[in-house]
């Protein structure tokens, strides 16, 4: 018989070291594919530990090693999220170096240089070499020009350092692909007010045999419809995701020599993620012309095989239920794989036979009680339909009282054009198995849900979302799961706007935590990045009177319950006077806030020792303001107003 203690205050073998070391990500995997390297595989890796530097790694003959010695650090940051970050042909990398935003080259021996200028205020993303002329293709960034914003390009970038314009005028571009036989390059482009997952087009240029690269000319531009990942077949043939049907499907390029696109999958599922990121890849081509790809239903991911005469979609039977970053490796694949029970890492997988590990991550104890997601979905308040993960609480060690129900922490992910996974997550576990309970919200406005629930936040974001968050609760309360007194609520980024939004025009939470959240969306359009500073005009409009209504900072006075805010001090998303105004406005009206600040942290915690402070000082938060008197080992936090409260 298990000792009984109260939810939440359950001892755990889950430490904020654990999170940390959750941290460790693996993003762009790249394959070399030139004949001397066969088909090696690279990826790059997130390193907590060493202040969030990013390495990018390869399995030598030596085992696994890293390419690049600390503190170099592999990062772009084009459109401030940055991703496809190095490319790599026998064995040579170039990568973009985090410290200048140039490129640099290192050599098979080890050797670094930079090829563009290190003080040129010019940043790269989703670099593709070019075997046939020996240069780069990317997307350049420029933040010298004499232009109210930076300005984007599609450019090459030679030997000498030297940079062409490839094209220009479209206010973003991503994902430059080369045809196999390198006489063809595709690229994304589209313009504000849109996001990539709104509408945006595909461009090509044909490439002559002195390599000159022609002018720019439209392919495809689908109206009210978005496109994703441009990737050519072996034998040059294009292919695209495009969610035309309202899901995101695979289309081929037609090959009986009419103009345009045909569907070749029709899944009621999705074969693409929203582009937050640069070098995000969901389907890939085996040398012998197979084409797998990931689709994601009902919040599941899969991997399966298209049929490429019938478009038949067959999933691969697989433990994992989520995948992410597919490559072709030869006649087999790479991708990174995740389950409930087992965190992300990257798997070699043969499509007919097993696959083996090849990077994994720090892993949480042996013993640890894990809780497993319970896929739901609830009534909203104008009677449409939310999805989540539910994850009850959960210990190996411990009971709670028969009559006592558990404090349930609502999770608000980022975007808003995100979407929770059924991965292990550490920073989830640390929770269920403290006693509380988890309910990771895929609002309205989240993907995976085809493209009719992702425009469903159009006009409606701190609306739409704050239902959604209010009749999930409601749904596990009336199901008599939760306590329906212990609601609290978290989230980053929009996320964060959506925990201010609950705190501020609702009744439902006792307290909030908001990572790096927005408080002002007025002053938001003012000081924040390009890449997102129309993006209000779709989520909420630009009228200023409806900016200041859904304003959390504007409402303040409504706003009663204690708040934690954490924020990086280099975040150029959000920036810090988003948290600092909400802190100064709260302290002014007595109500009990926390103020965390990381000087070194930018939009998202890198750092170990951040993340294991930031989530301490939300249990610490958590368990005084709820009184929480039996739980220990918590750390000293300062909470203004609190005993006055």
């Amino acid at each position: 018989m298990k000792p009984i203690r109260p939810y939440g205050s359950w001892p755990s073998s889950i430490s904020a070291a654990h999170v940390a070391a959750a941290g460790r990500k693996f993003t762009d995997l790249v394959v070399d594919r030139s004949p001397a390297n066969g088909a090696q595989l690279y990826w790059l890796e997130s390193r907590p530990e060493e202040a969030g530097r990013n390495t990018i790694m390869t399995v030598g003959n030596d085992g696994i090693v890293s390419c690049l010695d600390s503190p170099v650090s592999a990062q772009s940051a084009v459109y401030e999220y940055g991703g496809g970050a190095f490319t790599v042909h026998a064995g040579f990398i170039w990568f973009v170096n985090a410290a200048d935003q140039a490129i640099w080259l290192r050599d098979p021996d080890g050797n670094l240089a930079p090829i563009t200028e290190v003080d040129a205020d010019v940043r790269y993303a989703d670099l593709q070499y070019d075997p046939r002329f020996g240069r780069l293709i990317a997307i350049a960034e420029d933040l010298a020009a004499d232009t109210p914003e930076p300005v984007a390009r599609v450019v090459s970038v030679h030997r000498d350092g030297s940079t062409r314009v490839i094209a220009e005028g479209h206010d973003f571009y991503a994902s430059p692909r080369l045809s196999p036989a390198a006489d063809r390059l595709v690229w994304l482009a589209w313009n504000h007010p849109n996001m990539p997952w709104d509408v945006n087009e595909l461009w090509q240029a044909a490439i002559d045999d002195d390599g000159q690269i022609g002018a720019p000319a439209p392919l495809w531009r689908p109206d009210e419809a978005s496109l994703f990942g441009p990737v050519f077949d072996p034998e040059g043939l294009l292919h695209i995701v495009c969610d035309a049907d309202d899901w995101w499907n695979i289309y081929c390029e037609r090959s009986d020599g009419r103009a345009g696109f045909a569907a070749l999958t029709a899944e009621y599922g999705e074969f693409a993620v929203p582009q937050w990121v640069f070098g995000q890849s969901t389907y890939t081509f085996t040398d012998d012309g197979r084409l797998f790809a990931l689709m994601t239903a009902d919040g599941v991911w899969q991997l399966g095989e298209v049929d490429r005469d019938s478009g038949v979609y067959r999933p691969l039977r697989r433990d994992w239920n989520f995948y992410e970053q597919l490559v072709g490796l030869g006649d087999e694949l790479a991708v990174v794989v995740a389950n409930p029970a087992r965190a992300k890492h990257i798997r070699r997988i043969e499509p007919e036979g097993a696959g083996e590990i090849v990077r994994s991550a720090d892993s949480l104890p042996a013993d640890a009680a894990l809780s497993r997601p319970e896929s739901l979905s609830w009534p909203t308040a104008d009677g449409e339909t939310a999805h989540g993960l539910f994850y009850p609480p959960v210990s190996e060690r411990w009971n709670a009282p028969a009559e006592e129900r558990p404090p349930l922490i609502l999770k608000c992910h980022g975007g808003p054009t995100g979407a929770t996974t059924t991965a292990l997550d550490a920073r989830i576990q640390y929770w269920t198995s403290r006693g509380y309970a988890v309910l990771d919200v895929n609002y309205r406005g989240s993907t995976g849900y085809g493209r009719a629930y992702r425009m469903a936040l159009t006009g409606a974001w701190g609306i739409a979302d704050v239902e959604d968050c209010q009749t999930g609760a409601k749904y596990l309360a009336e199901a008599d799961r939760i306590d329906p007194d212990r609601v609290l609520i978290s989230g980053s980024s929009a996320g964060g706007y959506t925990v201010l939004s609950v705190l501020a025009f609702t009744d439902l939470a006792a307290a909030g935590a908001s990572y790096y959240g927005i408080g002002d969306l007025k002053g938001l359009l003012a000081s924040t990045h390009k890449f997102e500073s129309r993006y209000l005009e779709r989520l909420i409009g630009n009228d200023e009177t409806t900016l200041i209504a859904r304003s959390p900072l504007y409402h303040a006075e409504q706003l009663s319950c204690p708040v934690l805010f954490l924020q990086g001090s280099q975040d150029k998303v959000v920036p810090p006077d988003q948290a600092e105004s909400m802190v100064a406005a709260l302290r002014d009206q007595g109500v009990p806030v926390a103020y965390v600040s990381f000087a070194s942290e930018r939009h998202g915690f890198r750092n170990a020792d951040n993340i294991m402070t930031a989530i301490e000082a939300e249990r610490s938060f958590y368990s005084r303001v709820l009184g929480m008197t039996d739980v220990e080992d918590l750390e000293p936090l300062t909470i203004e107003n609190f005993d006055r409260a």
